[in-house]
């Protein structure tokens, strides 16, 4: 399933598609609250086959899915409802950090060994416990010495991309630049530290 097709499948307002996943936080009153759901969602997903990815904090309760569980978020959705635990897609977020390489066979072991991260493909690590951001390595025509060449790419959803872009220029930043919109912008920082702010759109 592609993330348009996600978005445009009914019951599904609450969820946002981050690159391969899709995410919804829900906005608890109290940690109670918190493990009532966590407690109903168990119960959806005990003969899943794929169990969501549940973190939650005293706060809130974000839940991430794949791309397939449609039903499954409409049924998280409905627990959350049923609840009275409202949902606000605008705290969702994955975060990555991108290391350009010349050659990224060379660099990816070194990474791979210093996380303790599973390597997926020729240019992907992933932390097993899923806890940490995940690496990727881009690969670089040229030399860049005079970039910082580890960046962050940070995907929201695509409905809050340009407000966040917004905050981050407020508060300091510039644009490098905004060709790729609305699939990635990239900024930096008042020292040229970049990060790519990126959504789903442009990607299907």
């Amino acid at each position: 399933m592609t993330a348009g097709q996600f978005h445009a499948a009914d019951g599904v307002g609450d969820w946002r598609v981050l690159y391969h996943v899709v995410s919804a936080c829900f906005r608890t009153g109290s940690f109670a609250e918190g493990v009532a759901l966590v407690g109903e969602i168990g119960r959806l997903v005990a003969d899943a086959d794929r169990p969501p990815r549940v973190d939650l904090r005293h706060d809130g309760v974000t839940v991430t899915l794949t791309r397939r569980d449609v039903a499954l978020a409409r049924r998280i959705s409905a627990a959350a409802a049923k609840l009275g635990i409202p949902a606000d897609p605008a705290a969702v977020q994955l975060f990555s950090i991108a290391i350009d390489a010349l050659v990224g066979t060379d660099v990816l072991p070194f990474w791979r060994a210093l996380l303790g991260y599973h390597q997926l493909g020729d240019d992907f690590l992933y932390d097993p416990a899923g806890r940490g951001p995940v690496f990727e390595i881009q690969a670089m025509d040229v030399a860049r010495p005079q970039r910082n060449r580890i960046h962050i790419d940070l995907a929201v959803p695509h409905d809050q991309a340009e407000a966040r872009v917004a905050a981050a220029l407020a508060a300091g930043g510039r644009l490098v630049t905004d060709a790729y919109a609305p699939k990635w912008w990239v900024l930096a920082d008042a020292e040229g530290n970049e990060a790519c702010i990126a959504t789903w759109q442009g990607r299907e």
